[in-house]
């Protein structure tokens, strides 16, 4: 009798819980574009992948390639877009797995980001200046080795996000109902809110309200889960030594820091430059996101290293 009773307990709680992801999908609308341009899409390795252009073609390319987080998007340039679009030819892609682009339920790796951008960076733009934040960082720095990138504006680059692979955790996000349930935990408005207050920003006032609800929108979209799932159990991860792969490129480096990060504190930001020859901007009251938090101060440090379009 007692077994009889926890099994329906078990499926009247499982019940509940396919109920309550329900309603977070039907709450969730189609996304919106995440930049103001005009919108593309790229077919690579059977995968559309959405990216935004703004500004003149016929000016310098500029890509812009976000972070990697339980809801990364494009959008997290959406304070510079449209300055940078004034000098130059900007391409802002959603990376695979992420925002508008396809998010098929695969094994997503490093390797696959770093091919990815190789391709990318090699069919859509020309001589590139890339902008990449974070984790991203460390998939440009591999792309740039294998495809003509002019110059590399990295912000808070890393290559270790998380502690060690964790195929566990990475199954257990990956599956239906309990996986689900996993992870509108952990992209909950409320975490999502923590977490850019905690790591992105550094003054909890300045983060966009409208910037949460698209990233918790983008975080319900079908198949949300896969590639954060990888992410979160350390397998976005390349196996590198940043430093030295950076030090063996022979392209201007410019690394980019906000002086109160923590994940990825400023020195490491002092160590790499003094590894790469790179040029360290450290701007004050700013965390992970200081091109979104400060993007003045971020766009007028950037601009003064880059080649304009129009110089005079």
């Amino acid at each position: 009798m007692k077994l009889r009773n926890l099994a329906a307990a078990a499926a009247g709680g499982l019940g509940v819980t396919a109920l309550v992801n329900e309603a977070l999908t039907r709450r969730a609308d189609p996304l919106d574009p995440p930049l103001a341009g005009d919108q593309g899409t790229y077919r690579w390795r059977g995968m559309d992948i959405a990216y935004t252009e703004g500004g003149d073609p016929e000016d310098p390319d500029l890509l812009l390639l976000h972070g990697v987080n339980a809801a990364g998007t494009s959008r997290e340039f959406e304070a510079v877009f449209e300055r940078f679009a004034e000098n130059y030819h900007v391409i802002a892609p959603d990376l695979p797995g992420f925002g508008l682009s396809s998010r098929p339920p695969l094994l997503y790796s490093a390797s696959l980001y770093e091919s990815f951008l190789t391709d990318f960076a090699g069919d859509v733009t020309e001589d590139a200046v890339c902008v990449a934040s974070s984790l991203t960082a460390a998939y440009a720095v591999r792309a740039a080795a294998e495809t003509d990138i002019s110059r590399l504006v990295l912000i808070c680059p890393t290559a270790e996000s998380m502690p060690g692979r964790k195929v566990w955790l990475r199954s257990l996000l990956r599956l239906p109902g309990i996986g689900t349930t996993a992870f509108n935990g952990i992209a909950s408005e409320r975490s999502i809110r923590y977490f850019s207050a905690d790591h992105g920003y550094y003054d909890e006032a300045k983060i966009p309200e409208e910037e949460v609800e698209y990233q918790w929108q983008s975080a319900h979209q079908p198949g949300a889960r896969y590639a954060p799932a990888s992410f979160i159990s350390g397998f976005l991860d390349p196996e590198m030594d940043l430093g030295a792969e950076l030090a063996e490129l022979d392209i201007p480096v410019t690394l980019v820091w906000g002086r109160e990060a923590e994940i990825t504190p400023l020195a490491d930001g002092r160590d790499l430059a003094e590894d790469a020859d790179a040029r360290l901007v450290v701007i004050d009251y700013a965390r992970l996101l200081p091109h979104a938090e400060h993007p003045d101060q971020f766009l007028d440090a950037v601009e003064a290293e880059l080649p304009l379009a129009n110089p005079e």
